[in-house]
């Protein structure tokens, strides 16, 4: 089943309940920063978690102390769909227990 798009105005309202993240393009993105590299390798880890529970990817890159995420569904012709908000939110949940800002 093909995840539907999100319209412009819908991502707007749902952008607001996750700050610091962004629509670039046609992609959610967030940078994160880190107390240290360890904490951002870890945080990079609990990602690849969330991901493949949730069955949903996104362009992870790990830096000395940031981790930066990049996300769009593919299977909805690289729109915005629920999948990626659903994504962004548990991230978000997850970034403060490794010391995210």
């Amino acid at each position: 089943m093909t995840a539907e798009p999100l319209t412009p105005a819908e991502i707007a309202r749902r952008l607001e309940a996750l700050p610091g993240w962004s629509l670039e393009g046609d992609r959610l993105t967030r940078t994160f920063r880190l107390p240290s590299h360890f904490a951002a390798a870890a945080l990079t880890m609990h990602i690849e978690g969330i991901q493949e529970e949730l069955n949903h990817h996104s362009d992870l890159a790990l830096g000395y102390n940031t981790v930066a995420l990049s996300v769009h569904t593919h299977d909805a012709g690289g729109a915005v769909t629920e999948k990626d908000i659903t994504l962004a939110t548990r991230v978000a949940s997850a970034a403060p227990s490794h010391g995210a800002e």
